[in-house]
């Protein structure tokens, strides 16, 4: 499994913009490429100025599918966050191989 790792500080200025887009329009964008199985949005804990950060987290099932999403989708859906907040937004791209997971065992067991 490989995560797909979208970090993005965004100003302040057009945060609700950028929170609402994303939320209702590129996430489910980039969802419906059919390259990934899920998406989960986080904020970054950290005290900044006149932004705040997000890490946006998409799950793939293989390299070859992030790649094919490189190649036939990603130059499309960045443009148009750079067209509607250009200067305002600053992204970051991650890729991370998950290794293994770990839970907690239930009291029960």
């Amino acid at each position: 499994m490989i995560l797909y790792n979208v970090t993005i500080n965004i100003d302040l200025s057009v945060h609700d913009q950028w929170m609402n887009w994303m939320q209702t329009k590129h996430i489910n964008d980039v969802l419906a490429t059919g390259k990934f199985t899920s998406a989960r949005m986080v904020k970054v804990l950290v005290e900044e100025e006149g932004s705040v950060t997000y890490s946006i987290q998409y799950t793939t099932e293989s390299k070859e599918k992030l790649e094919r999403y490189y190649q036939e989708d990603a130059p499309r859906l960045r443009q148009e966050g750079l067209a509607l907040f250009a200067d305002k937004m600053l992204a970051f791209r991650t890729e991370l191989q998950v290794m293994s997971e770990h839970f907690p065992k239930s009291a029960l067991q």
